[in-house]
């Protein structure tokens, strides 16, 4: 593959603006096996049509969690690049130069990802069984909340070791909730036999929306108000060097116009505008992956970095995208692929319009 082949190059020019180009990329794409976990047990506890209809795509996409934790590998292993506290923790206070040692951060990433795919397997083999499903989903919800927490703090927040804010890990669940959300939506519009309403999908991808929106506005007014250096600097870096427009675009592109289009009983109802939307959320991890990783780092390359990112999208994009298409035929609910999906999504789309006249 042409874009793993550049991206060992990278890695051997500028391990650095490499390494960081890879992580932004894996943060917007490997948030969504781990993003749609927390989605799978929720469907578990709020039950209706539209959580049956997804359950094929919940079992294909956190199937794929082993890929996801298989294609972080590169990030141990440049590491040091890129975490100070993990290439020079002598400055740290005792406690944190313990936390950041090398092999406990490999340990506790690993450690992650064996939890996430036990519990993806324990909800596999709950389904058609009341009490089980409960009893995973409610269990699995905790401990999800509280790994996901601590990653988010291991992989981002420690990008940046003088930074701290109390709501981080709440910040990276509400950037994975989002990620995983809108794919299994997409995916599920996607099915030929799910055209038709889609209110269900709309109310949920809007309260996500509502709780991402909420949370960064909540460290943002707690930052404000503290007014403390240390923590008033994260959000100066991202004030300049043209991260003002990134940041900008994030606002309009995640919440702003997203909610505006879903006040509109219209657009919540019709699968194709929302498909749009769970695209446009899709899009919009990468800008906050970008705004919360790269200011982060010192000393990068703009133009390695740019062709990193192309390359680490495309690369990691076709890994998951096979990985998700081998667990859905797995799955036994495979979708029709290229002219013959095209084919029969139409003619599901003229049976809807039939029925509806």
């Amino acid at each position: 593959m042409v874009s793993g082949l550049v991206l060992i190059a990278g890695f051997v020019i500028d391990a650095r603006s490499t390494t960081s180009a890879y992580l932004v990329a894996w943060s917007a794409l490997g948030a969504i096996p781990i993003g749609a976990l927390i989605v799978f047990m929720t469907s578990y506890l709020v039950r209706r049509r539209w959580t049956e209809t997804l359950h094929p795509v919940f079992i294909a996409t956190t199937g794929i969690l082993p890929v996801a934790a298989l294609t972080f590998t590169p990030v141990l292993l440049f590491m040091r690049q890129i975490y100070p506290a993990i290439a020079d923790g002598s400055s740290l206070p005792p406690f944190r130069a313990h936390w950041f040692l090398p092999w406990f951060f490999v340990l506790r990433t690993v450690a992650y990802f064996l939890i996430w795919i036990v519990l993806a397997e324990w909800l596999r083999r709950s389904w058609r069984n009341d009490e089980a499903m409960v009893r995973a989903a409610s269990v699995g919800s905790i401990v999800w909340t509280l790994t996901v927490s601590f990653a988010g703090i291991d992989w981002l927040e420690s990008l940046e070791p003088e930074f701290h804010s109390s709501i981080y890990g709440l910040i990276v669940l509400s950037f994975l909730l989002a990620n995983g959300t809108a794919f299994v939506i997409a995916a599920g519009l996607l099915s030929p036999r799910s055209i038709g309403p889609s209110r269900g999908y709309s109310g949920l991808l809007l309260s996500v929306l509502l709780l991402w929106c909420y949370l960064h506005a909540m460290q943002y007014i707690v930052i404000w108000s503290g007014n403390i250096p240390k923590e008033v600097t994260w959000y100066l870096v991202r004030a300049e060097h043209g991260w003002q427009f990134v940041l900008a675009a994030l606002s309009f592109g995640q919440f702003v116009f997203p909610f505006c289009a879903m006040l509109s009983s219209r657009v919540r109802s019709d699968p194709y505008r929302l498909l749009a939307l769970c695209g446009l959320t899709l899009a919009m991890r990468w800008l906050e992956a970008a705004i919360l990783i790269l200011p982060a780092i010192h000393g990068l390359s703009i133009a390695v970095t740019a062709a990193m990112l192309i390359a680490a999208g495309l690369f990691l994009g076709s890994v998951f995208w096979m990985a998700f298409d081998t667990a859905l035929t797995r799955s036994g609910e495979r979708e029709p692929s290229g002219a013959i999906w095209w084919r029969a999504r139409a003619e599901a789309g003229a049976r809807s319009a039939r029925q509806e006249r």
